[in-house]
């Protein structure tokens, strides 16, 4: 699918807080009307371009004091099927591919204490995953991608 620029517009203020924006509030900042900023957003999920809508979590704030990344090297053949089998471990939040090189898959996991940690390090190495190394993370931030439609809203009415 081709993105246009209403498509990245729509892309950028839900990735800025599609929680808290309405249809109407996208179509006054875009310039359009609420119902091309409906049917976009079906478009793009239907494409598969917007797969969810997921809540930004602070681990700490909720009791689990234990954000640990753990950096994996997995066989090239197998590192698409081992990612899939690691969302499986109680704990794991997140897991990335990477396509070059031997850390080639980066998993995101939290726990109140280090026997939580130890039992998913010992789940992944069951899964066939090397961890290479882990760290314990302290923060995390997202932010839209910029080239997507910031150029095209109207920010004077909300910044």
């Amino acid at each position: 699918m081709d993105l246009d620029e209403t498509n990245k517009a729509v892309l950028y203020l839900l990735q800025r807080d599609a929680r808290r924006i309405t249809t109407r509030e996208m179509a006054d900042r875009i310039g359009v009307s609420a119902s091309t900023v409906r049917n976009r957003i079906e478009q793009l999920e239907s494409e598969g371009i917007i797969s969810g809508y997921h809540p930004v979590v602070d681990y700490d704030k909720a009791g689990l004091q234990l954000h640990v990344l753990f950096i994996c090297t997995a066989p090239n053949p197998q590192r698409e099927q081992l990612a899939v089998a690691a969302r499986n471990v109680s704990g794991v939040v997140t897991i990335q591919e990477v396509l070059n090189g031997k850390e080639n898959v980066q998993v995101e996991a939290v726990g109140t204490e280090t026997d939580d940690i130890a039992r998913i390090s010992d789940e992944l190495c069951d899964l066939g995953l090397e961890i290479v190394n882990s760290k314990i993370l302290k923060s995390s931030y997202k932010q839209p991608f910029d080239h997507f439609g910031k150029h095209v809203i109207d920010d004077e009415a909300n910044e």
